[in-house]
């Protein structure tokens, strides 16, 4: 599985598998947040079967499905309101790891500078160029 660092308090992966769930408990994760609709691939472990999973570890998880390209500014809110009351660390994943690092960029438009962000997303194996106006236009707004 490979865990991609945002900052202390958030990391994003590509989809789980049942098996990671005791590697992530391991790793110390407290919350995990799946941004993956069900029946989105052939194949996909369910998201009941994850989060009953995260619960026999004693692991937080939080469904909060998103269509990849459709990221909306509610879904943008909900993802913030969802890491600023899950206990940390946080994983969350979907099939590549980018919806969640977009998701990520975009709550924290105007509390960091664009630049940050996107070397945050970078570092972490996600380039974001076509975010970078509007996280410009957020930062210039605060």
């Amino acid at each position: 599985m490979q865990i991609n660092k945002l900052n202390n308090e958030i990391s994003v992966s590509p989809q789980i598998s049942l098996q990671d769930i005791s590697h992530l408990k391991e790793q110390g994760f407290k919350t995990i947040i799946c941004n993956r609709p069900d029946n989105e691939s052939e194949g996909q472990i369910e998201m009941q079967h994850l989060n009953e999973a995260a619960k026999n570890h004693g692991i937080n998880f939080i469904s909060q499905p998103v269509i990849s390209g459709a990221v909306s500014d509610e879904q943008v809110l909900e993802f913030k309101r969802a890491i600023a009351g899950a206990e940390k660390p946080v994983l969350a994943f979907c099939r590549t790891g980018t919806r969640c690092s977009i998701l990520w960029a975009l709550s924290m438009a105007g509390a960091m500078p664009a630049k940050s962000i996107l070397e945050a997303t970078s570092q972490a194996g996600y380039e974001l160029p076509q975010l970078q106006e509007k996280l410009e236009l957020a930062s210039t707004s605060v």
